[in-house]
């Protein structure tokens, strides 16, 4: 029944049911229907529907004749409203089962068909246990019950039904429900909610402007985002409206909580029972990697840390459990963290998070990408995730935050890596490995992490290769575990290569340790002594295993995909995973997910080094690196096509040789990119040295929506700025030309648009020195939207109509569509509003006609401006409803914002205010495409919206803001926002 009326629920059978219709239910709470099973049944005239309505809210209570002619009529009936009443009643009884409408003592009742046939019933149920829920301090399930009474609602309660009983009892279920919304938003912020809050209440308080319990919730969620102006900008807008309409001061509550704001009271800034969002199936990650079976010793260590992390359950009021250890390569950090991890396991039920933060590494992890991962691995949506790592860790404070979570931080480079990804919240722990003594770590346990002692080493030697023939040669094996320093993945590896080797005896490897020349210059101390034990495991690789740890070694980036791995090795996906997974066994490789493996840092550097002394011919070096930037190249132009089909870029780039992957639907494709946005942009910056530098600016300009993504933006745009400076240090004109191009689209995006026109400027000039057409187009394209930006709308067509040629020119039609819809905005902006909205509908035909989605969604918003401009907000906002789900779909999280402020634009234009000032809470809640200047705008037109609703207070707050953006971009809407500031404007 999608779209139709809503049925409440039945919670039991009851006796109303029959075998061939269902039950009988009934709703109030909207239009009086009643439904048998999932028909509708007819409830007549509205006087009888007012004659059930009255019968309904008794709750089967008897109402005699002379009180439902008073619901009907009030006290001057008509002169026959006793036999209009046996009418109405005659009627119902036949609509309705047998024995549900019953007379009695004179008047009537209805009998329930059973517990949850009244929408209202089930509703006073809900929120009964939802209260409950609550005072048991089960905020979530809380939130939830009331979301779910919420629900019930189906417009205005009793809508269209006549009488004084209906007119008091729609005030009074609307009084009702607003005390439940209220409850709900309450509960919202007590659970960290706040910023999603301010759009729902910013619209409920224009609708209810003297309701002082929404403008106090509205002015604590402001302030809880940070934005204290606004918040007392709402007391001020409150005191003055309830001064003029009933001249009365606000309530004492509202006035402390103003107080408190002044004084920036700290227990304002933070919910007061925090606990995690509700889910129906909570998401419990179980990241860490599988404990060894044969650890061995390190007791007192073991001990000492599972103290520490059972602090983390006992009732101290203890904030977090942190413990840090530190130690050479190879020590066994890893190994002990994990076990210990695994041990505690029982203690944090709500999961366990792991990560390597790649410290000993020349890029270690970002906290920002880091906490990206988290959240996901939370149960975080990517279109929930924000942009600043700021953001991302106050986000996944408030995530982890009622929960029960060990967090297992490997391999950290410094303090600063690591305490952004710290939980900082009881009930959870973090363990942190890492090659320094972290002194500058806050309240974290120090722990140093040596060698094995003699007898530990031996033992864990013994349980690899067997008590048997450790015993025959005991002495041998003393000698084999001191030449491995007494380090743990030394030992490990030696043990292992013995174990293998069945005819071998413990002296032949001992005789083959006591090899100083082999072993003792590398057995000195730090990094050299790891490298040593890496050398015993190599040693045993056979010959494509050997080939496979050199060159899989040789490509950047944190992991590596199945794929990409048989990319480099030119070999079939089946035997390649059978390679790697042979190395896995070795331990000179990690599995860090099905399909997905990882070197050790140090382990990576040896293979480099391997890579070097070993790979003959030396050529087949640069060769697999050349083969994994094919596979990434050829997959994101796949990815580009399926995006954009028509476009041309795609036939321009860079031809490569080594196949990519195909993609039977674009969500798999979409998927691929995402999930592949950091081994790509790291085989991106890799490839821009001698011979691959333009195939590594190509893939970047196939990878475009990384950069407009949000997600991955700072590090698109730090490879972009690197492939530039390469292209430009090798006097590549084509590829500089390429990369500036590149790099306008990023600084579009983030809204530096003298940057921005700067390199497209740049861009163009290159491309027509060396003849490349797509660029002088593209950056053509861009050089308009700037000039629009910026107001110079004679250069913006000139620009624009460069690009509908070049692009007609080389067949490029979802480009000059683009380009068509930027020329409707630039007539737009000259006041030719009729040509920008026909300009508009070409470029839609054209996306139609191509079966583009992302890029109709561009045109849709392009048309919907427009159509604002025109006067047509009504059909306006049909265009940008329809590009907001477009963008949502194609998880393009920036441009969704930016559609929700033309959305309030719209709103505004049609004086629908309160519905403005929502969208353009949302829009900036969501962030936009143009940075802090597309930022001003909607400011501005949120202080619009709330001038139309009445705040004016607040909406002066919202211009002044406003104001100090534009003016920090030197933009000429200043003026225009100074102006709304003065007295004369506010009159």
């Amino acid at each position: 029944m999608d779209g139709g009326p809503r049925v409440p629920e039945q919670r039991r059978a009851g006796s109303g049911t029959t075998a061939e219709s269902g039950p009988l239910r009934f709703g109030v709470l909207g239009p009086v229907r009643a439904w048998r099973g999932g028909e509708t049944l007819s409830t007549g005239s509205p006087q009888q529907r007012a004659l059930l309505a009255a019968l309904l809210l008794r709750e089967g209570r008897t109402a005699t004749a002379a009180e439902l002619i008073d619901a009907l009529w009030g006290p001057e009936p008509p002169s026959q409203a006793l036999a209009a009443v046996r009418t109405y009643a005659s009627r119902l009884r036949k609509i309705l089962d047998p024995g549900v409408l019953v007379s009695e003592s004179g008047g009537y009742a209805v009998r329930s068909s059973g517990e949850g046939a009244l929408d209202l019933a089930v509703a006073q149920d809900l929120a009964a246990e939802a209260e409950k829920a609550r005072g048991t301090g089960d905020l979530g399930r809380a939130r939830s019950l009331l979301n779910e009474t919420l629900a019930l609602w189906d417009g205005e309660p009793l809508a269209g039904v006549p009488g004084p009983y209906a007119e008091a009892q729609r005030a009074r279920l609307e009084e009702w429900r607003l005390g439940l919304l209220e409850s709900r938003l309450d509960l919202d912020l007590e659970q960290g909610c706040h910023a999603e809050a301010v759009s729902e209440l910013t619209a409920l308080t224009a609708a209810h402007p003297l309701r002082e319990r929404l403008r106090e919730l509205l002015m604590l969620a402001l302030y809880r985002s940070g934005r204290q102006a606004e918040a007392l900008a709402v007391y001020a807008d409150t005191r003055r409206l309830l001064a003029e309409e009933l001249g009365v001061d606000p309530r004492p509550g509202l006035s402390e909580l103003q107080q408190r704001i002044l004084q920036a009271d700290p227990a304002l800034a933070e919910p007061s029972a925090p606990v995690t969002e509700p889910a129906l199936a909570p998401v419990r990650p179980a990241q860490l990697p599988a404990s060894v079976p044969d650890f061995t010793g390190r007791s007192s260590f073991v001990s000492e840390l599972s103290d520490v992390l059972s602090s983390a359950s006992e009732a101290e009021g203890r904030v977090m459990a942190v413990s840090a250890l530190a130690g050479i390569g190879g020590v066994g950090k890893t190994t002990l963290a994990v076990h210990v991890a695994h041990r505690a396991r029982s203690a944090f039920p709500d999961g366990q998070l792991y990560v390597d933060l790649q410290g000993a590494g020349p890029r270690p992890a970002e906290p920002e990408t880091v906490l990206g991962s988290f959240l996901r691995a939370l149960g975080t949506a990517d279109t929930a995730i924000p942009d600043s790592m700021e953001e991302r860790a106050a986000l996944y404070r408030s995530v982890l935050d009622g929960r029960r979570v060990l967090v297992l931080l490997d391999n950290a480079k410094d303090a600063a890596q690591v305490r952004p990804l710290l939980p900082g919240t009881e009930g959870c722990a973090a363990l942190v490995t890492s090659r320094v003594r972290m002194l500058d770590l806050a309240g974290a346990h120090l722990v140093d992490l040596d060698v094995m002692s003699p007898e530990e080493a031996l033992a864990l030697f013994t349980k690899i290769v067997g008590e048997e023939r450790v015993a025959a040669e005991r002495e041998a094996a003393l000698d084999v575990v001191a030449a491995c320093g007494f380090l743990p993945l030394a030992i490990r590896i030696a043990a292992s290569r013995l174990a293998a080797r069945r005819t071998w005896t413990v002296s032949v490897l001992a005789a083959k340790l006591a090899d100083e020349r082999r072993r003792l210059d590398e057995l000195q101390a730090g990094d050299l002594a790891v490298k040593a034990t890496f050398e015993l495991g190599y040693g045993q690789l056979e010959p494509p295993q050997a080939r496979a740890f050199r060159l899989l070694g040789l490509a950047d980036g944190p992991d590596m995909s199945l794929a990409a791995a048989a990319a480099v090795l030119d070999l079939p996906p089946e035997e390649t995973e059978d390679l790697l997974e042979s190395l896995v066994d070795t331990s000179l490789l990690e599995s860090a997910a099905p399909g997905r493996y990882r070197f050790h840092d140090l382990v990576r550097l040896y293979a480099r080094a391997c890579a070097e002394r070993d790979q003959r011919p030396q050529e087949e070096k640069g060769a697999a690196l050349s083969r994994v930037l094919d596979f990434y190249l050829a997959t994101a132009a796949r990815v580009f096509a399926i995006e954009r089909p028509g476009d041309r870029l795609a036939d321009h780039l860079e031809a490569t040789e080594y196949a990519g992957l195909d993609f039977t639907d674009r969500q798999s494709a979409l998927d691929w990119l995402y999930s592949e946005a950091n081994c790509l942009l790291a085989c991106a910056r890799q490839a821009l040295g001698d011979g691959r530098l333009r195939r590594g600016v190509d893939l970047l300009w196939a990878a475009k929506d990384l950069g407009e993504s949000g997600a991955n933006s700072k590090q698109y745009e730090s490879v972009a700025l690197a492939a530039r400076d390469a292209a430009a240090a090798a006097g590549d004109e084509r590829a500089e030309g390429r990369a500036r191009t590149v790099l306008t689209n990023v600084h579009l995006v983030a809204g530096r648009y003298d940057d921005a026109e700067d390199e497209a400027c740049r861009a163009v000039s290159l491309a027509g020195e060396v003849g490349d057409l797509i660029p002088l187009y593209w950056a053509s394209n861009d050089r308009g939207i700037i000039a629009l930006i910026q107001g110079r709308y004679a250069d913006a067509e000139g620009h624009l109509l460069s690009a509908i040629e070049g692009s007609r020119a080389d067949g490029n039609h979802p480009l000059e569509a683009s380009a068509l819809c930027n020329l409707s905005r630039v007539h737009l902006a000259m006041g030719r509003t009729s040509h920008a909205i026909e300009l508009a509908q070409d470029g839609i035909a054209i996306y139609d006609r191509l079966g583009l989605t992302l890029r109709l969604a561009n045109a849709r918003y392009a048309l919907g401006i427009a159509l604002t401009e025109a006067g047509r907000p009504a059909d306006a906002l049909r265009e940008l409803t329809e590009a907001l789900q477009m963008f949502e779909t194609n998880r393009q999280r920036l441009w969704e914002g930016t559609t929700q402020f033309r959305i309030a634009q719209a709103h505004v234009a049609s004086r629908q205010h309160a519905k403005a000032a929502q969208h353009a809470e949302q829009a900036l809640a969501i962030g936009c495409i143009g940075g802090d200047r597309i930022r001003a705008e909607v400011l501005t037109t949120l202080g619009h919206s709330l001038q139309g609703l009445g705040q004016v207070d607040r909406s002066r707050v919202c211009w002044q803001e406003a104001l100090t953006l534009y003016e920090q971009a030197g933009a000429a809407e200043a003026d225009v926002v100074r102006r709304l500031l003065t007295p004369a404007s506010v009159a």
